[in-house]
């Protein structure tokens, strides 16, 4: 067989054109120090702040101080597996979370990975943990609103889609009771609720899980847990990884409620990190950047313009406070981040009163634009008969000889106390709630004993609900969301109050 010589060449030739070559680089750097779930690595050049690391024994990493001659990671696993020498390798990619319909109904932890037992979730999407807050441009005024089901916040501290609302109080006052209530109440409202655990016990989120179970609120939300036993970057990255799984429903036009139960946790594991970090601290041992922290977090909630699509998240953070001290460090800083506060005092808690809301200290500063235009007509005087009443309450302390107009705002004061009470886990439809405060406000229950108000409650909410000319009345109302005719609505009552 004769072999041509130009054949040859010409075939060389022709795989010489085709050669590609694939130059695949890899930065890769090796671990100085490691403890406390930090690890300082030396050799990464090109790292950026909020990069993945992988280490060995499949242990994840997230890039957080970029010094001179090495980078400072926080380790979101068992930092015990790595030792110092180890090879790190950067990823180039930002760290991120999956994303998308399919986590609804589970717990994950911040990692997006499940820790209820339910099986693998297969997201489609994933969004990075640290991202830009919608610009002003991109957004609109606040002004649907997002009903919490619970008679006092709705009337005197309304929250609307796209609001930061902050809860405050000392610790076993209501607080998360408060944010659990008002997911409950977003039933066939189509609002997406995310809960963010951080720090907690897994009994506490277990209760939690199984309060929302219970009413069929599962369906629609997502349990985002960093355990009070998990190192403390994850209980840093929770709410970020939360509020990126809403930005992927608030950018599809949908409506999300977040909570952030406590951001107090998650200022002290950011704290933990930072002084293990060796990043300068400052009051109360917290680092400069401590308001940035939360600021960045919580101007993510937005209601986003209708040429976006019109999705909003709407955030409830929560805070702990040591003895009512609001004008503690982080109370104060979060309180200058959002748009209003409702402050639960432990007295009011002590004596009966629940929720133990401080209608005081509680304001909302966007809400009552999207206040429905119902309880708007009814709460106008509340706030000002329950300020009132407590000043009123303690002066007569000292003194029984009372004039008869007193004795008339003392006696509207308590009936204004007794209709506010609601009970745990019982969120009311706003059109009930109208109802119940038209007549308190309009002197229905000043011939009715205190302590009868709240039987008196229930019948009349199961009248409005039973009977004909009644409920249609009440139907009005929730369709036009306020109050037609006011004439027809005396009668009603009035013919309620003389079968009682």
């Amino acid at each position: 067989m004769k072999i041509d010589p130009l054949e040859i060449s010409s075939l060389l030739k022709e795989q010489i054109k085709k050669y590609e070559k694939d130059i695949k680089t890899e930065s890769v750097g090796s671990v100085i120090s490691v403890g406390d779930g930090i690890a300082m690595v030396y050799g990464i050049d090109n790292a950026m702040s909020g990069e993945l690391l992988v280490f060995p024994n499949d242990v994840y990493g997230m890039v957080q101080n970029l010094e001179k001659n090495h980078v400072g990671a926080i380790l979101l696993n068992d930092s015990n597996l790595i030792k110092e020498g180890d090879e790190v390798k950067s990823t180039g990619r930002i760290i991120e979370v999956g994303v998308g319909q399919e986590l609804m109904g589970r717990i994950v932890n911040p990692l997006g990975h499940p820790i209820d037992g339910l099986g693998a979730i297969n997201t489609k999407k994933t969004r990075p943990i640290e991202s830009k807050a919608t610009g002003v441009i991109d957004r609109q005024s606040v002004k649907e609103p997002l009903s919490t089901g619970i008679k006092v916040l709705d009337a005197l501290v309304p929250i609307g889609r796209g609001q930061r609302e902050l809860i405050i109080g000392d610790r076993q006052t209501g607080k998360t009771s408060i944010a659990v209530d008002t997911i409950i109440n977003q039933k066939d409202k189509d609002v997406i609720c995310i809960y963010v655990a951080i720090g907690q016990k897994q009994t506490t989120v277990l209760d939690v899980y199984e309060t929302l179970k219970m009413h069929d609120a599962m369906e629609y939300s997502i349990i985002v847990a960093s355990g009070a036993s998990d190192p403390a970057p994850l209980s840093y990255l929770a709410p970020y990884a939360g509020v990126s799984m809403a930005e992927e429903f608030m950018f599809e036009g949908k409506h999300v409620l977040i909570v952030y139960d406590d951001l107090t946790k998650h200022a002290i594991a950011y704290r933990e990190l930072s002084l293990l970090l060796r990043r300068p601290p400052g009051r109360e041992a917290f680092p400069g950047d401590v308001f940035y922290l939360h600021s960045r977090l919580l101007e993510r909630a937005a209601k986003l313009s209708d040429k976006l699509g019109g999705g909003s998240i709407t955030a409830l953070p929560i805070i702990e406070t040591q003895e009512g001290d609001i004008s503690a460090y982080i109370p104060t800083n979060v309180i200058s981040i959002t748009d209003g506060q409702i402050f639960l005092q432990s007295q009011l808690f002590h004596s009966g009163i629940r929720p133990a809301i401080n209608a005081g200290l509680s304001v909302s500063r966007v809400g009552g634009s999207a206040q429905h235009k119902a309880i708007k007509k009814v709460s106008g005087t509340l706030r000002l008969d329950l300020a009132s009443y407590r000043e009123l309450e303690a002066f007569t302390q000292f003194g029984s000889d009372l004039d008869d107009n007193t004795k008339a705002k003392l006696n509207r004061g308590e009936k204004t106390v007794e209709i506010l009470k609601q009970g745990l886990h019982s969120p009311l439809p706003f059109e009930l709630q109208t109802i119940s405060i038209y007549a308190l406000t309009n002197g229905f229950l000043d011939n009715i004993k205190t302590n009868e108000i709240k039987a008196f409650e229930a019948d009349l909410h199961s009248f409005f609900l039973n009977d004909k000319e009644a409920k249609k009345i009440l139907n009005d109302i929730k369709e036009s969301k306020d109050i037609v005719d006011k004439e027809r609505l005396n009668k009603v009552i009035d013919r309620f109050v003389d079968q009682y």
